[in-house]
């Protein structure tokens, strides 16, 4: 009997391992395939189709209820996909415009996701919506974060309309992947988002609380034969621009400009890609957000720069988002302590070589040259990053996502503008991540090791943190740990906590710290009648405390239960309560008040709403009320979005900040109107403005984008900075001519 209960419990635990497998032969074509959506090749009337895709949302436990069929095929250039997109209801798709790198989640859309090293860990995604709009991004960190839409490239794809549905025909240049031409067998999975039906859909099954995009619940794409060699990979991109601008303070005549430079991607494998740049200009065609800051540290803007977007997983996940020993946003662009506008740092020219050694190990090498600034009083810089990825399996013969990283930055000196700054900067350290079959289990482990002229090495000068997650469908909890010594310093990361702004005498100090961080937290999903409103109920509690790790006092804390209810309609509704405490080391200036040194207990309340995402208007609005430091603090924003799809979208965001102190009142109001207009696929127009009471200034752009081939532009941008009296501070026009040519 207990050999049967054995035997049986040994069959659960293999079915649940397995359970999601699923299996898709790729065979050759010996005919042409023509991107038309028209479905009459020799391949597509042979190809075996991956078909009874499972539903993700609303449920996770059942077939999908829209019949989707897909496709692959490969020639000795192209990887080839089809899909046909069955639709049964009457009425309109949801898409939000023909804009490339559409949002997935928001917009009907059919994806692909390819794991061509069947590492769990890194791999792409390519997809397309009903009107043609293409997405296309990397997945890395096995795609516990979605997809990373920044990356960009050349494919191909078509979609054409009919009364049982939609069908796509894509086409992705071989060059375009990274893999290993002797690997036989990849991941893949196929989604489908039908947002009419309100459904989203895997052909591998994917739980709920998962990412469509996770890597740990793929499926085998196995080659016929073995993938071919993609052949010689040069991508030429040069570019050309040309810009008159006007500064009221510095330049009160137009100043004309004109630049030129070139990008180079070369594939020195199929799996291994080498970057080079001379001369990059990287003018903002697409300027930040701004953001409300009523912290007491800095925040980190996005990248979005070409050169530093490939294999970028590679240098930007270590460490933690407050504590990351390489910000590549800390290269070529400076912030003005006057007006916070970035500026461009000249850049000479950089390379990096970056991907795949083999199965096992991954690197990323770059190095950058940055020009000296006599003007800002900035030296030339050379910034050198060496990273490594080392594939680990703890089970013998099962594919895990584990890895152990290392990197090493380097700042070094080159210009003698000024004496003052330190000659170098350096960091070392090594990463462990760890990641369960099932994506149950997330766990990392990090020591980074600063070096700088004056400061012995040791503890001090050290970074560490631990980090571990669990999560099922209705259970889950974390615990999260961190360290940075006082004199950890990394020239070319952001980790902002250590550095303290005393208002009172203008100078910052350091300081050690550390960090606990425990959240816990229950999913209940209803039954009955409340099933057909309410998707799931989720309590949690989380706490966030820090510490002077040095003279071990509390400097932070705050614990925060919540409520959040997520709504069948795509909605959902947030409701918490937060116990706060600060306490200010020194007289700090937040929200243009100058607070005293002392500590601070107050509490608030958090609600937010956000409707249907699915309706062609759509809104958030979300409140706090309570306490602020020794103040009061009422605060308010609103977001609104309207499609008129699918040629453009048209938001407004408002928020307003009301701060009460016993002796003052701060008034913090930002307003952002936006309009994101899509003529065609490759015709585009952007306009926004950005009144930010904080910063004192009003900001409009206006960019222009004509795509007059693939992944090669012809941008016109306008920009104007006003002050709080609307008086101007900047504006420039701005010409910007990319080619992309593939030798």
């Amino acid at each position: 009997m207990l050999q049967k209960i054995i035997v049986f419990l040994f069959c659960i635990y293999i079915s649940t391992q397995y359970i999601y497998a699923q299996e898709l032969h790729i065979k050759k074509t010996a005919h042409p395939v023509k991107i038309d959506a028209i479905l009459d090749e020799h391949c597509w009337q042979n190809a075996k189709r991956a078909k009874d895709f499972e539903q993700v949302f609303p449920f996770d436990s059942s077939k999908a209820k829209t019949k989707t069929e897909a496709m692959v095929s490969f020639d000795d250039n192209f990887f080839y996909v089809a899909a046909i997109c069955y639709d049964s209801l009457p009425g309109d798709y949801v898409v939000q415009s023909l804009k490339r790198d559409f949002s997935y989640p928001i917009s009907d859309a059919f994806t692909i996701i390819l794991e061509p090293f069947s590492d769990k860990t890194n791999g792409f995604a390519f997809g397309v919506n009903p009107v043609g709009a293409q997405r296309e991004g990397l997945i890395s960190n096995g795609g516990n974060f979605g997809v990373t839409t920044d990356w960009d490239n050349v494919w191909y794809s078509s979609v054409k309309r009919y009364s049982y549905g939609w069908v796509v025909e894509m086409a992705v240049p071989l060059k375009t992947l990274r893999y290993k031409a002797n690997l036989k067998t990849w991941g893949l999975n196929f989604g489908r988002n039908d947002l009419k039906r309100n459904e989203s859909s895997t052909w591998t099954r994917v739980p709920r609380i998962f990412n469509i995009a996770s890597l740990a619940f793929t499926g085998t794409l196995v080659w016929d034969e073995q993938p071919p060699h993609p052949g010689m990979n040069v991508s030429l991109i040069p570019y050309a621009i040309a810009g008159s601008n006007v500064d009221s303070a510095s330049q009160p005549r137009p100043g004309n400009t004109a630049n030129a430079g070139l990008d180079a991607k070369v594939a020195v494998t199929p799996s291994l890609n080498l970057d080079l740049t001379i001369n990059p200009n990287f003018s903002q065609v697409e300027v930040d957000r701004q953001q409300i800051n009523l912290t007491r540290f800095n925040l980190a803007y996005p990248e979005k720069r070409l050169f530093f977007l490939e294999n970028s997983d590679l240098f930007s996940q270590f460490g933690f988002r407050q504590i990351r020993p390489f910000f590549s946003r800390q290269i070529g662009l400076y912030q003005s302590p006057v007006d916070l506008q970035l500026k461009n740092i000249p850049i000479i020219a950089g390379a990096r070589l970056s991907g795949k050694i083999n199965h096992k190990w991954r690197m990323g090498i770059m190095d950058v040259q940055t020009a000296s600034d006599k003007a800002l009083q900035i030296n030339g810089q050379n910034y050198f990053v060496a990273a490594f990825q080392r594939q680990l399996a703890f089970v013998k013969g099962r594919k895990q996502s584990h890895n152990l990283a290392f990197i090493v930055v380097n700042r070094q000196k080159t210009g003698k503008v000024n004496d003052a700054e330190s000659s170098y900067n350096r960091v070392v350290g090594m990463d462990l991540n760890i990641l369960s079959p099932d994506n149950k289990w997330v766990g990392k482990v990090f020591v980074h090791q600063s070096f700088s002229p004056g400061y012995k090495t040791n503890i001090s000068t050290q970074s560490n943190a631990s980090f571990v997650a669990y999560q099922t469908n209705t259970f889950y909890f974390t615990w999260n740990h961190e360290y940075v010594g006082k004199y950890y310093l990394a020239n070319v990361g952001f980790v902002p906590r250590p550095e303290l702004y005393n208002a009172a005498t203008n100078k910052v100090t350091r300081m050690s710290y550390g960090r606990l961080e425990p959240e816990i937290g229950y999913r209940f999903y209803p039954k009955g009648k409340l099933k057909k409103h309410i998707n799931y109920y989720k309590v949690e509690i989380y706490n966030d405390t820090y510490f002077d790790s040095t003279l071990h006092r509390l400097t932070d804390f705050q614990i925060n239960p919540n409520l959040e209810v997520k709504f069948q309609n795509s909605g959902g509704f947030l409701f918490e309560f937060v116990n706060q405490y600060a306490k200010l080391l020194y007289p700090a200036n937040i929200t243009a008040i100058q607070l005293p040194a002392g500590d601070y207990f107050y509490r608030y309340i958090n609600t937010r709403f956000q409707s249907n995402t699915r309706k062609k208007f759509n809104y958030a609005i979300g409140t706090t009320y309570g306490g602020f430091y020794k103040g009061q603090r009422f605060s308010k924003y609103l977001d609104l979005s309207y499609r008129l799809q699918p040629y453009g979208v048209f938001s407004l965001n408002v928020s307003h900040d009301l701060i009460v102190y016993p002796t003052k009142t701060a008034n913090i109001i930002y307003i952002s109107p936006k309009a994101e207009m899509a003529f065609a696929k490759n015709f585009f127009f952007t306009t926004f403005v950005q009144y930010n009471a904080q910063t004192k200034n009003t900001n409009i752009n206006c960019r222009l984008q004509w795509r007059f081939r693939p992944m090669s532009d012809f941008y016109v941008v306008y920009s104007d900075n006003y002050d709080q009296y609307l008086n101007m501070k900047n504006r420039a026009i701005v010409l910007k001519f990319i080619y992309w040519l593939n030798v």
